[in-house]
């Protein structure tokens, strides 16, 4: 016997403004896609991540081995560059293989609107390359004298930063029609910004000539936050990149919207 409970509603489930059922479970969805391959989208980055940095520990900078401040300078370059690229990667990777499965349509008939999608797959890359920096922080705590100077600027350059770099995988993964051009994206953009965003070297080593073009990285400013964070020095006026950091956020949120809307190499 069917009790009256046992049959759905035939009443339309009012959602209010924001369908936060629907954006919980894309959330989900983008989090558990990541976590069902750690080891590649996790463990990977982690373990190549340390190998950067062993070829600096062990690179013998001067007699008795690499200066010890030096290596605390390196290690929030490198894990702010590497969390920035995983975050790319995620969302822009989600995207193209929906396409090319043919499984977006799904994604577009739910009852989301165009600014809770670009947030869903934003938070879903976020937490990729937030997990991945816990990681390596966990790990460069046993490997050098690593130092928390100022918890804001740490959770705020790397939310800020992964939301970046997030946001721009969303716009790739919705122009890109393969992987080959995601790759292309990656290599002549992206390693460029967050190679030559001071992950290395501090911008006064660079000639005078050449520095303008740190200032005009926007991952420079994510960089030196971040690094700020743990080390108490910083290279700009920390409020430059505070409020450059998010107005592009910002714009690159309203662009990633306007293309959802827009249905651009989404819909057919």
């Amino acid at each position: 016997m069917i009790t009256s409970s046992a049959v759905p509603s035939l009443h339309p489930r009012h959602m209010g403004s924001v369908n936060w059922l629907g954006l919980g479970t894309l959330i989900d969805k983008e989090i558990e896609r990541f976590l069902k391959v750690y080891i590649q989208t996790i463990i990977a980055p982690v373990i190549s991540t340390l190998l950067f940095f062993s070829v600096f520990a062990f690179s013998g900078r001067q007699p008795g081995g690499t200066p010890p401040s030096f290596m605390t300078f390196l290690v929030p370059g490198l894990i702010i560059m590497t969390i920035s690229q995983n975050a790319f990667m995620n969302t822009s990777g989600s995207l193209v293989l929906s396409k090319l499965q043919g499984n977006i349509v799904d994604v577009l008939m739910t009852p989301l609107s165009s600014f809770e999608l670009a947030v869903a797959y934003a938070v879903g890359g976020i937490a990729r390359g937030l997990l991945t920096g816990l990681f390596l922080v966990v790990c460069f705590m046993f490997l050098v004298d690593l130092k928390f100077h100022d918890f804001f600027y740490i959770v705020y350059y790397s939310i800020m930063g992964t939301m970046m770099l997030s946001l721009l995988g969303i716009l790739t993964g919705i122009w890109a029609d393969k992987f080959d051009h995601v790759i292309t994206i990656q290599s002549f953009v992206i390693m460029p910004l967050t190679f030559l965003s001071g992950a290395f070297y501090t911008v006064e080593s660079l000639p005078e000539k050449w520095r303008f073009l740190a200032h005009i990285n926007p991952l420079f400013y994510v960089t030196d936050g971040f690094r700020f964070g743990f080390t108490g020095a910083t290279e700009m006026p920390l409020q430059i990149g505070v409020g450059l950091i998010f107005a592009i956020n910002l714009g690159l949120l309203g662009a990633t919207y306007y293309m959802f809307e827009s249905g651009y190499k989404l819909k057919a």
